[in-house]
């Protein structure tokens, strides 16, 4: 089988920087994502010590004398799929309160401890929480990023791209996921990814919360895949099934926290009242979204409403990833009011916002636009530019901060 390609990692600086001040970082995100290669690399030019409770032995050490355990600890240590013994947070609190030297312990987890609100006050003050995700195709490509930058700058210069077609289908379908990229055709890509969420269903989300019906995952999980980029609607997930609205709630929370769901919520305004309230649905990765809805690179360009919704969250996705190479913290919304007037895209710097419109297809007209103009009058001088993205070839301004550019641009500047 062929070994996944070693790529740099946007996040790698920031992780270097927080072990400098901080005692403790926590590296999370789904698993197989490549979070125990990145704390390997920047943890071996430290001496760091590794360890993963994923090993029965290991676990079982940690669990039966969470505090015996920490203290047999070598001064700098990876503690890789934490999740699996949270009754070491305590342990690692009280270790630290006694020597709060920075980096002592690197965590990596598969679990969003942020939605685990006892596990991280436990260690709040005293660590750092890094995201990561599957591979942006930035990284991929080996490229830095400079989108974001002039995002905020309005500083999109006239330059023509080749228009990415087929390829664009075929990134969307391919995902992110080292181990799924490593596999030679897209037909083994695919069995990765169904293979993948069976595993973590079976194992990762049963341990994480009883589910009545474990076997009714997959199903909503393909069916939060065709949902991809719309307003979560749980009265249409949870029709389906024999269950109450709670429990499909539930259990979406329970996907979010193993990152194969992401929930983008609604950016709102004191100035204007009439906004949906509502989060929008994401998959954590089109890749796996695709293998759920069984679609390869020719269904898909041939599902236009399908491509439409993938390349929104491919977007998403794409553009999360590339924000951990920034200095300040990007926060994503999306726009809609009670007229039908949105934008897929909300991001926020500080107090500096932009709006994001994502096409699939290869024109853009002034009626394109229409969101990111009522966005601009709403946040008033925090408006730093709009744009559409599209798969076309040139980047053209559409007004005052407004510009076409297209999707090519994020990787291949």
């Amino acid at each position: 089988m062929a070994r996944p390609k070693l790529h740099p990692r946007l996040a790698a600086p920031r992780l270097a920087e927080a072990l400098g001040d901080s005692p403790v970082v926590l590296v999370h995100g789904p698993r197989q994502c490549g979070k125990t290669t990145l704390a390997q690399v920047v943890g071996r030019r430290r001496r760091y010590a590794y360890f993963t409770f994923d090993d029965d032995v290991q676990r079982a050490a940690a669990e039966a004398d969470p505090v015996g355990y920490v203290a047999r600890l070598p001064g700098r240590a990876i503690l890789d799929e934490i999740q699996r013994v949270p009754r070491l947070f305590l342990a690692l609190k009280a270790a630290v309160d006694r020597d709060r030297a920075p980096g002592r312990f690197l965590l990596t987890g598969s679990s969003n401890v942020l939605l685990l609100p006892t596990l991280a006050d436990s260690l709040a003050g005293r660590i750092q929480i890094l995201r990561l995700d599957p591979l942006a195709q930035i990284e991929l490509e080996h490229r830095k990023p400079w989108f974001l930058h002039s995002l905020f700058d309005a500083d999109f210069r006239a330059h023509r791209s080749e228009r990415l077609g087929d390829d664009l289908v075929a990134r969307v379908v391919a995902g992110g996921y080292p181990a799924a990229l490593a596999r030679r055709t897209a037909g083994r890509r695919a069995a990765w990814y169904r293979d993948y969420v069976e595993t973590l269903v079976q194992r990762d989300v049963r341990e994480l919360g009883r589910i009545a019906a474990l076997d009714a995952l997959p199903r909503l999980l393909s069916l939060a895949a065709g949902q991809t980029a719309r307003l979560l609607n749980v009265s249409e997930l949870a029709a389906p099934f024999h269950v109450s609205r709670p429990t499909i709630r539930e259990y979406v929370t329970l996907l979010r926290r193993v990152f194969l769901v992401d929930e983008l919520p609604p950016w709102h305004s004191n100035r204007l009242s009439r906004l949906v309230k509502t989060p929008k649905l994401h998959m954590g990765d089109t890749g796996v979204a695709c293998a759920l809805l069984g679609v390869d690179a020719k269904a898909l360009r041939e599902d236009r409403g399908t491509l439409g919704q993938l390349v929104e969250t491919f977007i998403l996705q794409e553009l999360r990833r590339q924000a951990l190479a920034l200095d300040h913290d990007v926060r994503f919304h999306h726009y809609r009011d009670r007229d039908g007037l949105e934008v897929d895209l909300v991001l926020e710097r500080g107090r500096d916002l932009a709006g994001i419109e994502v096409k699939a297809g290869a024109t853009v007209t002034a009626a394109d636009f229409s969101g990111l103009r009522r966005l601009a009058g709403v946040a008033g001088k925090a408006f730093c530019a709009g744009v559409v993205l599209y798969d076309g070839e040139s980047c053209v301004g559409f007004g005052e901060r407004l510009f076409a550019l297209p999707i090519r641009r994020l990787w291949d500047a």
